[in-house]
């Protein structure tokens, strides 16, 4: 084999690699996957998307826009994360904030480490490589720990999460301080329910506060939003809610909210507590477990071939099946762990992944977006580069 064409080689792995790593920066900002409730009180000319969220891979967003006709006046769009909260509550579904709490806190951590990996597969000199591998994951455990267990460590977890953790924080209805919702029966809740079949949005004032919280929160700053999350944390410490004052962790925060979402609608102690020292000890596992693998991807490097140097290219590549496999677990999860407070009784279920399902009056509509196309692009643009890697191996070899 000439030095011309493995020259050629060499860079067409690193331009596709450069490629994939891009592409990784913006599936990280971009949604996901899509989930949607439609059902006949929730009208096509207010809800046109239904009530819709947004997966992303730091975190679940509000997938409703503001509605602009001339019949309809919204200042913001609906939040519509704690509509289908208040949907799911009444058949005993846990918040969607309590779902995946690991991978949501980690998310920034894994991204950069699969793009540690790909800078790594795209060297072919092991000696570079592993001190690519070598320098890369030593900046990253530290990130990682200053950022879950260092005091203030959650000032370096990236804006996204930080928001979604307060807007879970608005829609907490077990707070002392918390308006109780508003129930309109009677003549004028029919003349309500008339109007919204009619598609015009009838607004409480309760909710037009909150549009105005959530309107200015858009304003704020990140270390704003740790500012709020810390004042809520404060009144919870006070009255014993929260364990131990505020040390500013990612640790401390993410097991605080993940009791605080848990317990949002059912209060059940002896149900939470359990959950949330697993959930502590997931938070450990999978420090450890990242450390580990870095170790042992680093050891791996030292050669051109083996199933440890090509897991640098094939984990990254695997990163839609993965997303896939977490997703439905989480949704068996939110199905099989129904809590008994709910309103209603019904028997464990598996919720929709791909498609449209039916659960009572309402329709369930669940598609990948915009960012698992790219997931998908991702990885087929890393599947050529390894093609490329493979025949230029057996050339050398």
């Amino acid at each position: 084999m000439t030095a011309v064409s493995t020259n050629k080689q060499t860079l067409q792995v690193a331009v596709l690699t450069l490629i994939a790593l891009g592409l990784l920066a913006v599936i990280f900002y971009t949604p996901v996957w899509w989930v949607s409730l439609t059902a006949p009180n929730y009208p096509e000319e207010s809800f046109p998307d239904g009530v819709r969220i947004h997966f992303h891979m730091n975190g679940v967003f509000n997938g409703c826009k503001k509605i602009e006709k001339a019949e309809i006046k919204e200042d913001v769009a609906l939040d519509c994360v704690h509509e289908m909260d208040t949907i799911n509550h009444y058949v005993g579904m846990y918040p969607i904030a309590a779902g995946g709490p690991v991978e949501r806190g980690f998310g920034q951590f894994l991204t950069v480490f699969l793009g540690i990996m790909l800078l790594g597969f795209m060297c072919r000199i092991p000696k570079v490589r592993m001190a690519i591998l070598g320098v890369g994951f030593t900046g990253l455990a530290a990130w990682m720990y200053v950022t879950i267990y260092a005091e203030d460590g959650f000032n370096l977890q990236n804006e996204g999460y930080v928001e979604a953790l307060v807007t879970s924080l608005d829609q907490e209805a077990s707070s002392d301080t918390k308006e109780p919702e508003i129930v309109i029966g009677g003549i004028v809740g029919a003349v309500k329910q008339s109007l919204e079949d009619s598609g015009v949005e009838v607004v409480l004032p309760s909710q037009a506060e909150k549009a105005k919280k959530a309107a200015e929160r858009s304003k704020f700053a990140k270390t704003q939003l740790i500012q709020e999350i810390k004042a809520t944390y404060d009144r919870d410490q006070a009255k014993g809610q929260a364990e131990g004052p505020w040390n500013g962790s990612s640790f401390q925060i993410m097991s605080w909210h993940y009791a605080k979402s848990l317990g949002r609608y059912f209060n059940n102690p002896t149900e939470i507590v359990p959950m949330v020292k697993n959930l502590k000890l997931a938070i450990n596992v999978v420090f450890v477990g990242l450390i580990g693998a870095m170790l042992l991807l680093i050891f791996g490097a030292r050669k051109n071939s083996g199933m440890l140097y090509w897991l640098l290219v094939l984990v990254p590549m695997a990163l839609p099946v993965f997303f896939i496999i977490d997703y439905s677990a989480w949704l068996w999860w939110y199905g099989h762990t129904l809590n008994d407070m709910g309103a209603f009784t019904v028997k464990p279920f598996m919720p929709t992944v791909f498609g449209v399902g039916k659960v009572a009056q309402f329709s369930t509509h669940s598609y990948p977006y915009i960012g698992f196309g790219i997931m998908v692009l991702f990885s087929l643009v890393l599947a050529v580069a390894a093609l490329i890697r493979i025949k230029q191996n057996r050339e050398d070899s």
